[in-house]
């Protein structure tokens, strides 16, 4: 059975189609001023693209599906470049993976994109960006044809074929290909598509906040792939959700992982995104999160700017910004970072795959009724 590559096609249909249902569309009170389209592109340059991988219904048959799968790009200066940028990663709590991140933590750059698939994909998925790199004819920022790219996951065995290896080489080339900046896609798409949040279906999500002129006017932008969380524990804008709403809860304990990028075009070098990275924590920890024994919570942040700043030969002239100006910065994260996950259970449609396994959406008028009840409803 071959998957189906349909991040094409969704794209056709997304032209006459409306636009999709958000959390601020329902009423979802949320701080902060958001960028133009709410996303991590927001932040000028950077992209993001998906290859989505669904086929098949019924029982589990290892290497014939069903298939709920695919894979999530972030291109931190787009397609057309190769310069690297600072960046840094926190391991909040480590049960999953991304690789790179030893030369990241000693280099303090990000050399390439940032890639999000199911657990048992993270190596042919790797091995696809160096392809991918290769094909491109442009050797690293150094001018070595070597390359240790960043690529995360979450599991997404409850819906997905995991050992049946769907994800492919030209699935990961596509994903690359078709990245583009603007509106991001979300829910039940890329890396995101099998995904399980809260008990609820999970997926990929997005957010932005912009600051102040006063503080700079520099943009956070974050993107999720969620597949975390206990039911009993989902809180929305402050309100117990999860604890409300209690149908199609499956799970007895927080389950799964979730794969936060954060980028800013605000001067930063690698020590303060670290300090970045970290505050991811705290919006995570807005929307119930614990951090489960099970879950692998790994970040990643960046800055676009210093271009140029890792070319080889002279000495780069740089900025930074000082450490007492960075708490806006960090408010923000925290901000977008707990949008960003509503957005994706927003977004996200019900899903049966593996052996008849359902993962029911978020519902959208019971959402909307909690929060009246507890008077957070802003619409």
């Amino acid at each position: 059975m071959k998957p189906l590559l349909c991040l094409a096609s969704l794209f056709l249909l997304s032209l006459s189609l409306p636009a999709q249902i958000r959390a601020r569309d329902l009423g979802v009170p949320f701080d902060g001023t958001t960028g133009r389209y709410n996303a991590i592109t927001d932040v000028k340059g950077v992209e993001v693209g998906h290859t989505t991988l669904i086929s098949g219904e019924g029982k589990l048959k290892v290497g014939e599906g069903p298939v709920r799968t695919g894979v999530t790009a972030v291109l931190p200066r787009g397609k057309a470049s190769t310069d690297a940028a600072f960046g840094a990663w926190f391991t909040l709590n480590g049960n999953g993976e991304m690789t790179g991140t030893t030369w990241l933590d000693d280099s303090g750059f990000l050399d390439g994109p940032i890639m999000i698939t199911n657990t048992h994909s993270v190596g042919v998925v790797r091995d696809a960006v160096i392809a991918w790199k290769v094909k491109n004819g442009k050797p690293d920022m150094e001018g070595y044809w070597w390359s240790l790219p960043v690529v995360a996951e979450t599991w997404d065995g409850y819906l997905n074929d995991i050992n049946g290896f769907h994800v492919k080489p030209e699935h990961v080339f596509h994903a690359l290909d078709t990245a583009h900046s603007g509106a991001v896609e979300e829910g039940n798409v890329g890396g995101g598509t099998g995904m399980v949040c809260n008990e609820f279906k999970g997926g990929i999500g997005s957010s932005s906040r912009v600051l102040s002129a006063k503080d700079g006017g520099y943009t956070v932008g974050v993107l999720v792939q969620c597949n975390y969380g206990d039911r009993n524990e989902l809180r929305i804008a402050g309100v117990p959700v999860g604890r409300e709403i209690t149908d199609g809860a499956f799970r007895k304990k927080d389950v799964g992982s979730i794969i936060i990028v954060v980028a800013t075009d605000a001067p930063l070098i690698p020590t303060q995104l670290k300090r970045i990275a970290k505050k991811v924590s705290l919006g995570l920890g807005r929307d119930g999160s614990y951090s489960g024994d099970g879950s692998g919570d790994i970040f990643v942040a960046f800055s676009t700017a210093n271009a140029g700043a890792g070319k080889p030969g002279a000495p780069r002239p740089m900025t930074m910004l000082p450490n007492d100006s960075l708490d806006p910065l960090f408010l923000a994260t925290v901000q977008a970072t707990e949008e960003a996950i509503i957005n994706a259970m927003v977004a996200a449609k019900t899903m049966t795959g593996v052996d008849g396994h359902t993962v029911v959406a978020l519902p959208h008028d019971q959402l909307r009724a909690v929060l009246k009840k507890y008077n957070r409803l802003v619409r």
